[in-house]
């Protein structure tokens, strides 16, 4: 339990490179805006992570816990698929099960311990209507009017979270750090997006690499390796199950018959400390 503002205890996780700041509040309350959200994710003054990950009592009887997300720009933002792996993880050891239910803002997250210490998330229902993703006016998901520099005809995916997926012939060579922000800020993204870079290796493996809003490059993104497959194989480039290549290692994505996204992946919890009240001021 929590003893004073000032000796606030965090856990630093990650899945492939992903990394997070865990805080536990389901026994006191946090107030953590986007300020406080920011100073906790700075690298050089705060603890530094990509995202900043909230442990709330769940509001959903069926949940085990609510897992609520911030961006290191202190946004707070819908799924997380490697801080679900994460969160997970801690849920199942306390229950010491090999299974919890997780409660997002995009909704429920069933997750599960598999083989040689790897957990899998189902990420629920990926959607594709333009209204789902959401895109500001109608359009075919399958192949976007959108091109930056030499990324063009994207395909648009919400896998809880909204991704525009631009097929390459090599992901090394693009200017991610260029394009990236721009197309993140296009104005067909009324809630902004996140952008994959994926090149297609064989029908069941994809390289990619991910601009996550809000953030930047990260060696890994959960939730753009579910989308980047779904979108490579609506257009007929891969199976319905793949490994997704990241920076940071890879991850197992299955595109289920009931259009659910299956995820499987590693965890890593990196150290263990205590928040100064003054990054909470």
């Amino acid at each position: 339990m929590f003893r004073v503002m000032n000796d606030l205890p965090f856990t630093k996780m990650h899945g492939l490179g992903n990394d997070f700041v865990v805080l536990d509040a389901r026994r006191q309350r946090l107030e953590i805006g986007e300020r406080q959200a920011r100073a906790i994710a700075d690298r050089r003054t705060g603890v530094g992570c990509d995202q900043l990950i909230i442990v709330e009592p769940a509001v959903n009887a069926f949940a085990d816990a609510f897992m609520r997300i911030r961006n290191a720009d202190g946004g707070e933002v819908e799924a997380c698929g490697n801080a679900s792996r994460c969160v997970a993880t801690m849920i199942m050891g306390e229950k010491q099960s090999r299974h919890a239910i997780i409660e997002t803002v995009a909704g429920l997250l069933d997750a599960e311990s598999a083989d040689n210490g790897m957990v899998s998330v189902d990420m629920g229902r990926i959607r594709f209507d333009w209204r789902d993703i959401p895109l500001s006016k109608a359009m075919d998901t399958k192949h976007l009017d959108l091109e930056a520099g030499p990324l063009k005809d994207p395909a648009a995916v919400n896998i809880g979270n909204p991704h525009a997926v631009f097929f390459v012939d090599d992901a090394e060579a693009v200017p991610l750090d260029i394009y990236g922000p721009v197309i993140e800020r296009n104005a067909l993204f009324p809630e902004f997006a996140n952008v994959e870079a994926a090149q297609i290796m064989s029908r069941d493996r994809i390289r990619l690499r991910v601009w996550e809003r809000g953030v930047g490059i990260t060696r890994a993104c959960g939730t753009g390796a579910c989308a980047a497959l779904a979108a490579a194989s609506r257009r007929g480039l891969t199976d319905r199950t793949a490994e997704v290549v990241l920076d940071g290692g890879t991850l197992r994505i299955e595109w289920l018959k009931d259009d659910h996204i299956l995820m499987t992946g590693p965890v890593s919890v990196s150290f263990s400390g205590v928040l100064d009240r003054s990054l909470l001021a």
